[in-house]
């Protein structure tokens, strides 16, 4: 094993951090993972991971945590609540901030770890688990030179494309809202045009085929409504991620003095599909809510 491949811990294995750790362990990685859900942990374990019974202990047992869950709320948890990572481990152990949170949270939450002698990458990430088991997703970093150079290794065996934002944390937060804005307001753009092509009386295979090929064209519309027009729901990105995101980047915009009205409109319509029963489907159900509520 490389010097350069040190123990990993993951804490949260959903569908993004059960595809880093299948990633890490594709290319030797020693990886420690931990999960409210225990049989999310059972299962990597059987591909080479292990599995701990605490954040606490998977932290322990590695130089750097990756964080997969979900909101700020659970990464305060793990950090400083029950889950203890923060005063668990060596002094100079590094914590990466995967999820997309507010940028005031992740510099708090880098202030707050700085005590401890644990250091903090700003590390949000885009691209869905295909790409992250494929270390193809886009990670956003903001960290010390120092820091991002100790963990250059890991950061390449996960991401090979890898965007340095700056020395400020929070940065690489903002970053990810700014893009998932976007990815918003072009989903929410695509449901709308299927919804009334529907409506229209058109094939909405068929338009969406005319749309890839024309000026209208998204990935994320693509692959959302392919799987919308199937009737696929199953969820790889919850309808609340999207919801959450578009809310934290419009309140992003207020505190630096810039509206978004475009945003405002995909995040009423996220959180609309949330309170219309389909929070806990993939966010290509917003092209049935949409078709619902025209």
């Amino acid at each position: 094993m490389s010097e350069t491949r040190f123990p990993v811990a993951i804490i949260g294995v959903g569908n993004m951090g059960a595809a880093m750790a299948q990633r890490l362990l594709s290319q030797g990685w020693p990886v420690h993972v931990f999960d409210l859900v225990a049989d999310k942990c059972a299962a990597l374990a059987h591909a080479g991971a292990r599995a701990h019974a605490s954040a606490a202990e998977a932290s322990a047992a590695s130089s750097s945590t990756i964080l997969g869950v979900v909101d700020a709320d659970q990464v305060r948890d793990v950090l400083f609540g029950h889950g203890r990572v923060a005063t668990s481990v060596r002094l100079g152990h590094t914590v990466l901030l995967c999820p997309t949170i507010a940028p005031a949270d992740v510099e708090h939450i880098a202030l707050a770890l700085r005590p401890q002698g644990v250091f903090c990458i700003d590390a949000p990430m885009s691209g869905g688990p295909a790409r992250a088991r494929d270390g193809s997703m886009s990670l956003m970093l903001a960290c010390e030179d120092m820091v991002f150079e100790r963990h250059r290794s890991l950061i390449e065996a996960l991401s090979s494309r890898v965007f340095r934002i700056s020395a400020r944390p929070g940065d690489g937060a903002r970053t990810k809202l700014v893009n998932n804005l976007a990815a918003g307001i072009n989903l929410a753009a695509a449901a709308e045009v299927l919804a009334l092509a529907r409506c229209m009386g058109l094939d909405l295979a068929l338009t969406l085929d005319v749309i890839e090929q024309s000026s209208g064209q998204s990935w994320i519309g693509s692959d959302r409504m392919r799987r919308a027009i199937a009737g696929d729901f199953a969820p790889r990105a919850h309808m609340t991620l999207l919801a959450k995101d578009t809310r934290l980047a419009v309140q992003a915009g207020q505190a630096a003095g810039f509206e978004t009205p475009l945003g405002k409109v995909a995040q009423s319509m996220f959180a609309g599909a949330c309170a219309g029963g389909m929070a806990d489907l993939d966010d290509a159900a917003l092209l049935k809510w949409r078709t619902q509520n025209g």
